[in-house]
């Protein structure tokens, strides 16, 4: 006589060989557990047992619907969903919902993959050796996944911002060349620093270029949705975000990139003589205190007359507020102010994924793809240091060189 086989009889026999194939099988008897025992609740009984009383729940167990493959985490399982009939309204699981094939989690994983490098056709591959042989994702999976993001992406930039307190916005915008689109597109990108000190992306979306119209359009759009305006936007030299700026947050102090101005200065100052010109320009940037910077400036001016680099002497003027408005904020968040390197470095690992043009038909499949990356490297995102301050500048506490200035608040705008 063939003797049954128990959990704990078949838990005996587990290796480290079998251990997988026995998690899984465990997972699955579970799963197909718990689908039962929700149809038990629905109807009020148990499998094979009769209706108890006149007006007991109505419906019957009519058998099982094919074996569907489902995707978890822990790899792939078949499970078959109990059918019910005779319901005033249709069964729908709870556990199981119809035409699901994975859980959250596995689909937040693809968008992970795709942020460390995995190309759109290597996923077939990929995801199999981490799911099991039966997971129903391949390429063609990302591509009906780019445009749920993009639904939800639309969700996204419609929410109310009422409840953000925002304190800095870094602005930046990326250019993406689709293979099918004629020109780039600027994708426009803010990132607001809040009150408690976390880090939040507030805004993205694509538009013809880097325009003035461009950029004041998205920063009306965040305003008509309750956004504030910040205390201090750090951004690039890019003449459409300033006028942009004004046109619609003009209380708002500005803070233009040092690396960028960098760059420009070394443009204009031959390759032999660069090295001393950054340890110059180091110096700048770095200085304690406004006077100093202004100090170390015109010392770099002077070098830049004796070797004949007038132009990036002449630069270095070109504006000058703009560049030192971080001296007004604490000397804890000079760090964070100096550059656009809050929203370049999670930046960093988009380009990599848009600057190849054959991964995308159309631009707004790179956006789509761009929101739901940087919403997951959100989480990761570097807190500012000493966040403490951070609601103390909201309310509108006064710096000057880094250094609070007792009983003084600028006055905020409504």
């Amino acid at each position: 006589m063939k003797q049954d086989i128990t959990p704990e009889s078949r838990a005996q026999r587990v290796t480290w060989e079998t251990l997988e194939d026995y998690v899984r099988e465990s997972v699955q008897e579970l799963i197909q557990g718990l689908l039962e025992q929700e149809v038990t609740e629905l109807l009020g009984r148990g499998k094979s047992e009769r209706r108890g009383v006149v007006d007991a729940a109505p419906g019957y167990r009519n058998g099982h619907g094919k074996p569907r493959r489902l995707t978890l985490g822990s790899g792939t399982v078949r499970v078959r969903r109990p059918r019910v009939r005779d319901l005033d309204e249709r069964f729908e699981s709870r556990i199981l919902p119809l035409f699901v094939r994975r859980t959250e989690q596995v689909s937040d994983l693809i968008p992970e993959l795709y942020l460390h490098g995995l190309a759109e056709g290597d996923f077939d591959l990929a995801l199999r050796g981490l799911l099991g042989e039966d997971a129903p994702l391949s390429a063609s999976t990302v591509a009906r996944l780019k445009t749920k993001w993009q639904a939800e992406m639309a969700g996204w930039n419609a929410r109310r911002l009422d409840d953000l307190d925002v304190v800095y916005l870094w602005v930046d915008g990326v250019y993406v060349k689709a293979g099918l689109e004629d020109r780039k597109a600027a994708v426009l990108v803010l990132l607001a620093g809040l009150s408690d000190g976390r880090k939040v992306l507030v805004a993205l979306k694509s538009g013809q270029r880097e325009s003035t119209a461009s950029w004041a359009g998205v920063l009306r759009d965040l305003r008509s949705r309750g956004l504030r305006a910040p205390r201090l936007v750090i951004g690039d030299g890019h003449l459409g975000i300033w006028a942009g700026l004004g046109q619609v947050y003009p209380e708002a102090a500005e803070q233009r990139c040092w690396n960028h101005r960098i760059l420009n200065l070394l443009d204009r100052i031959g390759k032999r003589d660069q090295p001393a010109a950054i340890a110059l320009l180091r110096t700048i940037v770095y200085a304690g205190t406004l006077q100093e910077a202004e100090s170390h400036k015109t010392s770099f001016q002077h070098w830049c007359r004796q070797r004949g680099y007038e132009e990036a002497g002449r630069l270095i003027d070109e504006d000058w507020e703009r560049m030192v408005a971080f001296y007004g904020f604490p000397k804890e968040h000079w760090t964070h102010l100096r550059t656009t390197n809050p929203i370049e470095s999670p930046f960093a690992a988009l380009r990599l994924r848009t600057d190849a043009a054959k991964r995308f038909k159309k631009v707004e499949n790179a956006t789509a793809v761009m929101w739901k990356m940087l919403l997951i490297a959100e989480s990761r995102f570097r807190r500012l240091n000493a966040p403490e301050l951070m609601k103390e500048l909201f309310e509108g506490a006064v710096y000057i060189n880094g250094l609070p200035q007792p009983n003084q608040t600028k006055r905020l705008a409504a």
